[in-house]
C-alpha cells in the first residue's frame, strides 16, 4: 500500500508539471529572439547629418547610406523592455586612403550617451584597408529605472556614425556605410518591479510647428517617438514570464511537500489491530 501511495504521488506530480509547463510554454516562446523583418525596399538608404534628420531603420533591417568622410551620419531605432539591443555598423573604404579611426556612439531619445556593453566601438583602419567593421551591445533595456541610474529605457535609440582624427588630406573621400541592429531577448530574468506609462519620449522630434509652417517651434508643438515601434507594440508593463516560472516553482514545492508527506507518514494502523487498541 505504501508503494501504491509513493506512485499516486510521483504521477501526480509528474503530471502537475507537465500540465503547468504547457501553460507556461508561451511565455517561453515570447522570451526567444523574436525575427525582425526581413531586407527589403522600407530599408533606409541614406542617412540623416544630425538627431534630427536621423534615418529611422527597424530591427533585422540593413540601412545604407553613401557619403564622404568627415560627416556624421545618424540613424534611429525602437527598443523595449527586455531587449539587449546590438549596433553593428560596417564602412567600405575608398582604395587609397590614410589611416584613420571611426566611431559609433548610441543614444537614447534624450540624447544621453549609453554605454556599450560590450563592442568594438572604435577602431582604426589601416592604410588603405577595404573596409572597417564596428559594433556596440548596449545594456539591457529596463522597463523602469531610478533617475540616477542612466539605465536604457523604451524608446526611440539614435546611433551616430563618424571618423575621429581624420587627416584634412582625406576629407571628402566617398565612403559608404552599413548599419544593422538586432536584439536578444532577455525575458523575465530582466524584469523590474515597475513600468513607465509611456516610452522614452525624444525631446528633439516635435509636431505642430513643421505642420504650421513655422521654423520655430510653438507653444503647441509636442515631442513624438519614432514612427517605428516594435511589432508587438510597446509593452512595458507588470508582466513577464518571471511570474510563470515562479507560480511553477511554487507548484512544484507544493507537490514535492505532499509526495514527501505521503513517503513518511507510514503505513498507518496495521490491520491486526483492531480500532481503540
Amino acid at each position: 500500500m505504501r508503494i501504491t501511495r509513493v506512485s499516486s504521488a510521483v504521477r501526480a506530480v509528474g503530471a502537475a508539471a507537465l500540465v503547468v509547463l504547457a501553460a507556461a510554454s508561451p511565455a517561453v516562446a515570447d522570451a526567444s529572439p523574436s525575427a525582425g523583418p526581413s531586407d527589403g525596399a522600407d530599408a533606409p538608404t541614406s542617412a540623416g547629418t544630425s538627431f534630427r534628420t536621423a534615418a529611422e531603420v527597424d530591427q533585422g533591417q540593413t540601412a545604407t547610406a553613401t557619403a564622404s568622410t568627415g560627416d556624421y551620419l545618424y540613424w534611429s531605432f525602437p527598443a523595449d523592455a527586455g531587449q539587449r539591443p546590438t549596433v553593428r555598423a560596417t564602412v567600405k573604404l575608398p582604395k587609397a586612403h590614410a589611416s584613420a579611426t571611426w566611431q559609433v556612439d548610441v543614444y537614447d531619445g534624450l540624447r544621453n550617451r549609453q554605454a556599450c556593453q560590450y563592442g568594438a566601438q572604435t577602431r582604426t583602419a589601416a592604410q588603405d584597408a577595404p573596409e572597417v567593421t564596428l559594433s556596440c551591445t548596449l545594456r539591457t533595456v529596463r522597463a523602469w529605472s531610478e533617475p540616477w541610474a542612466d539605465d536604457p529605457l523604451p524608446g526611440t535609440y539614435y546611433v551616430r556614425l563618424t571618423t575621429v582624427g581624420l587627416r584634412s588630406a582625406d576629407l571628402g573621400l566617398p565612403v559608404s556605410a552599413e548599419l544593422r541592429v538586432e536584439s536578444k531577448d532577455i525575458g523575465g530574468a530582466a524584469a523590474v518591479d515597475g513600468s513607465l506609462a509611456e516610452p522614452l519620449v525624444p525631446g528633439i522630434a516635435v509636431t505642430g510647428a513643421d505642420e504650421a509652417g513655422d521654423d520655430e517651434e510653438s507653444d503647441t508643438s509636442v515631442a513624438v517617438l519614432s514612427s517605428i515601434e516594435p511589432d508587438d507594440g510597446w509593452s512595458s508593463g507588470w508582466w513577464s514570464d518571471r511570474w510563470v516560472w515562479t507560480g511553477v516553482g511554487g507548484v512544484l514545492a507544493a507537490l514535492a511537500g505532499v509526495a514527501g508527506y505521503s513517503l513518511t507518514r507510514g503505513p498507518g494502523r496495521p490491520s491486526r489491530v483492531p480500532p481503540g487498541a
